[in-house]
């Protein structure tokens, strides 16, 4: 594999190769614990993330960072499980391998390269982790490889697939939460720490509008519900602004409808003078909005394939990406229609 890859990073790879996994293993935990020493991160809080039965162990550490296992990123996507440093040498020179087919930068192999080393929850021997975005920056990676057609061969397609079921079950705002929830950080996690996360979401100042929503996801609303799609220069029904904040708004973060709902105010013909999108912050907020959108258009394409309708498809997003504190769909009867 080292012949794809070029420069320190090959010189590297190679002096690793000579190394048995033991060593590579051991060689890199007394680095660590030289460089840490009494101060290696600890996890306070541990939990298990369910994703399609595949369990995968998650940590948060003391100052909040959330991790997952080093095996449990490699199984998450099929890969083989050779664990702490075996483990990252192998996916890291797999990611750069197709980061060099993608003409990108080594960003994401690198931190690959680099797992957290820490105590775990119960003590024992120090364990590795990677940071928990990692594993959809990965997932990330295997799509956009798969759409270039750089999928070079069937093990790497394997991977692909399951990292768009990753991609289906959680956002990458999901993935905080869900740890959260599962390692019972939730219950004690500083009280200002959503109010601290939705101003990253949301901007001081309104934006110019640029179009964020693509005509697939009102299109694909259309097909689930049975109705005639007029295209998108008709004015569509006024319940699909009610689809849109129950699907997309209200399951991007906890109270983030009302925070863009209140940057906003209706006039007083009851209209909003712009568009909720506008608020949200670029380097955050519309990154997470792209997400979840890929997400739901992700379910939608599976649900009319499958033969489902509306309903159907409501309770699959529920059950992969539901509004926090809730478990139920909003039911929005087909009555109310009326065009916008």
């Amino acid at each position: 594999m080292t012949d794809d890859i070029s420069g320190r990073a090959k010189g590297g790879f190679a002096r690793a190769d000579a190394l048995s996994p033991q060593e590579r293993t051991e060689i890199a935990r007394k680095a660590a614990l030289a460089r840490w020493g009494d101060k290696m991160p600890k996890a306070t809080h541990a939990g298990v993330v369910d994703i399609g039965g595949l369990k995968i162990p998650v940590f948060v550490l003391e100052d909040g960072t959330r991790l997952i296992s080093q095996r449990g990123l490699q199984t998450t996507i099929g890969m083989g499980t050779g664990g702490g440093t075996t483990g990252a040498h192998r996916i890291a020179r797999f990611v750069q391998k197709i980061e060099g087919k993608l003409s990108i930068s080594n960003e994401l192999s690198a931190r690959m390269k680099s797992p957290v080393l820490f105590m775990p929850l119960r003590g024992g021997n120090p364990a590795y982790g990677n940071e928990a975005t990692n594993l959809i920056d990965l997932c990330e990676l295997l799509l956009k490889a798969r759409d270039r057609g750089k999928i070079l061969t069937p093990g790497q397609a394997r991977y692909a697939d399951a990292a768009d079921i990753v991609i289906r079950s959680f956002a990458k705002v999901g993935i905080i939460a869900v740890i959260d929830e599962v390692t019972g950080y939730q219950g004690i996690r500083p009280q200002d720490a959503l109010h601290v996360y939705l101003q990253k979401l949301i901007r001081k100042e309104l934006a110019a509008w640029v179009k964020r929503f693509p005509d697939e996801f009102y299109e694909n609303i259309y097909k689930l519900k049975g109705w005639r799609w007029p295209g998108m220069q008709k004015n569509r029904y006024s319940v699909v602004a009610h689809y849109t904040r129950d699907l997309v708004y209200e399951r991007i973060a906890p109270g983030l409808l009302d925070e863009l709902e209140k940057k906003s105010p209706p006039n007083e013909k009851g209209q909003r003078p712009n568009k909720l999108h506008q608020w949200l912050s670029e380097d955050v907020g519309n990154p997470m909005l792209a997400q979840h959108l890929y997400s739901l258009m992700m379910f939608q394409r599976l649900a009319i394939n499958s033969g489902f309708g509306w309903n159907r498809y409501v309770k699959m997003v529920d059950r992969v990406l539901p509004k926090r504190g809730n478990t139920l769909e909003l039911p929005f009867p087909d009555d109310d229609l009326v065009s916008s």
